[in-house]
């Protein structure tokens, strides 16, 4: 049996001088929402690129909500095994 299924992150940019903030939703299947930040600094000598910072800030929003995931899916695996499993990025 196959079955299909998707998701969607919303990602969001602030830029604020040399700050720029990346914050991400995540809606899964059975109702839980994930949230995740992250944050980027651009240093007073460095060019403004706007884009850099989005993908420094969107990446590491993103790397949090993947362990946000790794640790609800481990922790599925406990509830449902009994036993204690152990997640990669630990």
């Amino acid at each position: 049996m196959s079955q299909h299924t998707g998701w969607h992150v919303e990602t969001e940019f602030i830029d604020e001088g040399h700050r720029t903030s990346a914050a991400c939703l995540l809606r899964l299947a059975d109702g839980t929402e994930l949230k995740a930040r992250g944050y980027a600094l651009r240093h007073p000598s460095d060019p403004e690129q706007l884009r850099v910072g989005e993908e420094i800030a969107g990446a590491r929003a993103l790397m949090d909500l993947a362990s946000q995931l790794l640790t609800k899916a481990h922790g599925e695996i406990d509830a449902e095994t009994g036993r204690h499993s152990y997640p990669l990025n630990r």
